[in-house]
């Protein structure tokens, strides 16, 4: 399990940065996470030479990579402050 969650913080920040390119093309905010989230699983799979995981424990890596690179962006979204104020 501590493997899969490595794995997954290695390649939140890379599933975040492509979704935020991803966000250049005007796509729907409704989708970002299902692309998250497919992003995340295709960088798990792409991890084969990277690591030891299995092919199911990879993309389960992705999977919650790409959730936390969802969850990351909507949580500095809500906790920066407005410009508006002060």
């Amino acid at each position: 399990m501590t493997e899969i969650l490595i794995l997954a913080s290695i390649i939140a920040p890379v599933t975040a940065g492509i979704v935020q390119g991803v966000k250049q093309f005007q796509v729907s905010k409704r989708i970002l996470p299902a692309i998250a989230l497919i992003v995340g699983l295709l960088l798990g799979f792409a991890a084969a030479p990277f690591t030891d995981l299995a092919l199911l424990e990879r993309l389960w890596a992705g999977g919650i990579s790409g959730l936390t690179a969802v969850g990351l962006f909507e949580l500095a979204k809500h906790v920066t402050p407005d410009k508006k104020e002060g």
